[in-house]
């Protein structure tokens, strides 16, 4: 299969683009006020419920094909890790509000070139549940936001009503064997987080290619969990509660995988909003994420996850920078966001450089 090369003028840039991004800025930023009144603490402005606190080990494959060997993963090795499971919006709700869900990844130790203003050897990636985002641009993205930012200050009941109306159309979607990934957005089924797949929606360089990547559980244990449901009126921090008990006795697995570009008519680069088909590209293997058995959520770790560690799209090796609108927005919402989180704390931002900074 012949595979699209990386050069510097796939990106096309609305030419209004960085009015846009000063308005997400702007839209979140303002949500995250009306957050912080609420929480009496500023929390992230997404994905700000972490369910588990992880650390492990990420291995590169051995004789990767050229088209795969690119970037971190050019060279058989293996690297540590540190992972944040958490739920989807960017307040502290209870689990009746089921949305998307992230992780967040950063591998430590690896050389190379990195983007403007990343100085020290980590490579981050941003996942969700999901294959694409569903705003699919900056300009959605700033739409979808204000949306949502305006809905801040309601009752966590109106949230939860929304979720579960978006849930059960979602589930009717699935049996007439279709999706709507804004639905999904919103009402995320009530799985376990550890059989969830999680995707970077948007792509990035591979080296001289392009490509999307995603996580997927391949342990027999997390595929044990396919058919788990919370029932949150049982436990409304249910998914934190089930992610700890697991990794109290079991390893979670994941293999990274790689989707590369081959087709520039119907895999853009700008609208993340559209899936990659795989049948014109299969996700491949290149790597596999360990995480062992642990104690997934003691007091100390999770303050360093959940107030000093950031994970940003900007944390890159120029090989895999974030590409098209939505990745440009988030290079500089993510860092704006993570300044007001840290400013209104009274806490220094910090750029985790090694694995040993991470309490155990």
């Amino acid at each position: 299969m012949t595979y699209l090369r990386y050069s510097s003028d796939i990106e096309q840039p609305d030419a209004d683009e960085q009015a846009t991004i000063d308005g997400i800025i702007k839209g979140m930023t303002q949500q995250s006020e009306t957050v912080e009144k609420r929480e009496y603490h500023a929390v992230r402005a997404s994905h700000a419920k972490s369910s588990a606190c992880v650390t492990g080990e990420l291995t590169i494959a051995a004789d990767l094909p050229p088209e795969l060997a690119q970037g971190l993963f050019a060279a058989p090795g293996t690297y540590a890790v540190a992972a944040r499971f958490a739920q989807g919006p960017g307040e502290t709700l209870g689990d009746r509000v089921s949305t998307h869900r992230g992780v967040g990844l950063k591998v430590f130790g690896v050389a190379g070139e990195k983007l403007p203003g990343h100085e020290v050897e980590t490579q981050d990636f941003v996942l969700a549940s999901g294959p694409t985002f569903p705003s699919g641009t900056a300009k959605g993205f700033l739409r979808d936001g204000t949306a949502i930012g305006t809905s801040a200050g309601l009752p966590e009941g109106v949230k939860s009503a929304v979720a579960s109306t978006m849930r059960n159309f979602n589930r009717l979607l699935h049996a007439f064997g279709t999706e709507s990934p804004m639905a999904d957005f919103f009402g995320h089924p009530f799985g376990h987080p550890l059989a969830d797949s999680y995707f970077s929606q948007a792509p990035m360089r591979w080296g001289d290619y392009v490509a999307k990547i995603a996580i997927i559980p391949v342990s027999p244990d997390q595929k044990a969990l396919a058919d788990w449901r919370l029932d949150p009126h049982q436990d409304e921090n249910g998914f934190r509660h089930v992610t700890i008990e697991y990794f109290a006795e079991h390893d979670a697995v994941f293999e990274l995988r790689v989707q590369l570009w081959n087709n520039a008519e119907t895999q853009p680069i700008e609208d993340a909003s559209i899936e990659w088909s795989m049948e014109e590209s299969a996700y491949r293997t290149v790597a596999t994420l360990r995480l062992p058995r642990q104690s997934a959520y003691s007091p100390e770790r999770v303050r360093y996850f959940d107030e000093i560690m950031t994970f940003r799209p900007a944390r890159s090796l120029v090989a895999h920078r974030p590409l098209g609108s939505v990745n440009r927005a988030r290079l500089q919402v993510y860092q704006a966001l993570s300044a007001f989180r840290h400013r209104e704390n009274n806490m220094a931002e910090a750029n985790t450089a090694r694995i040993e900074d991470v309490p155990a």
